[in-house]
């Protein structure tokens, strides 16, 4: 099982667009992918069609009450993609749990204990824009780190701090963590503006900088208002071609193995099954019709 952090400390960067799509993206591949709302404005619970007021078993649930997280696990829509969701009240965890020892490693416990952790090919955590205690979580539990960025130069701003962060984490509390990529999101290629931050970007992170971009895309920003992923809201646009195409170069990045094979009952059905029968000779009744 393979588990990715997608972070940045900087809001409006695609963080839970590329959580959910990617996810998706990779469900639709034939992975069976977990995604974990760790942000207390729920915008991924919304964004697969949860809702977070009526919500009672969510992540505080498992932060705060020690909750299993087998008792946390719903389907969405897709086959394939699942969700713990998250509500409001996750805002306060980070007092609740200011004097706990150990706190910033319940959630890689939890995954631990977890029996159908095997089960699942990838996990992916939505962070929260700031490096309290629940990021620490997502960072400690995960071994590969997704940095999306947009192409501004603000965005470049604070990734200092960010990266500090993650290096203190796998020096101190979980060395297996890697960062597997930084993603261009809201791309506009038009500008000259995103050349040169691509350019930036580039110079800082080198390889780390992922082939695939993400185009800025009116159906993606469309998608979380219909509780959709991008595949079922709008699965021709670019935002689908480019989070498909990301999926294919993330597997490769974090060396993921092929997906299961398809159950007998959820295979497709064979080529001979869905070929149309050779054609009669017209008959004299229907020509004359």
């Amino acid at each position: 099982m393979k588990r990715i952090a997608v972070i940045n400390q900087k809001g409006g960067v695609g963080k839970t667009t590329t959580t959910v799509n990617l996810g998706a993206a990779l469900a639709q591949r034939g992975y069976k992918v977990l995604l974990l709302d760790m942000d207390p404005q729920a915008n991924l619970t919304v964004h697969v069609d949860k809702r977070p007021d009526l919500e009672s078993n969510t992540l505080t649930n498992l932060l705060v009450e020690d909750t299993p997280l087998q008792d946390l696990v719903q389907p969405t829509a897709l086959p394939n993609l699942f969700v713990v969701p998250s509500d409001t009240s996750l805002a306060g965890v980070e007092q609740v749990l200011a004097n706990r020892i150990g706190r910033e490693t319940i959630l890689r416990e939890a995954l631990e204990a977890f029996p159908a952790a095997s089960s699942f090919d990838f996990v992916l955590f939505d962070c929260p824009p700031s490096l309290g205690v629940l990021s620490a979580n997502a960072l400690v539990a995960a071994d590969h780190v997704v940095i999306p960025m947009q192409a501004e130069y603000l965005s470049l701003q604070g990734m200092a701090k960010l990266m500090e962060v993650i290096q203190l984490v796998q020096k101190r509390l979980n060395q297996q963590l890697k960062i597997a990529c930084v993603l261009p999101c809201m791309l506009d290629a038009r500008t000259n503006l995103s050349t040169e931050v691509l350019r930036e970007i580039d110079a800082h992170f080198g390889q780390l900088l992922a082939r695939s971009r993400i185009r800025n895309n009116v159906k993606l920003a469309e998608a979380p208002s219909f509780g959709r992923t991008i595949f079922e809201h709008a699965p021709d646009s670019n935002g689908a071609r480019d989070y498909e195409a990301f999926a294919g170069e993330f597997v490769t990045i974090v060396g993921a193995a092929a997906p299961r094979a398809v159950a007998p009952a959820e295979a497709p059905m064979a080529a001979p099954d869905t070929t149309p029968p050779p054609a009669a000779p017209p008959r004299q009744a229907d020509a004359s019709a």
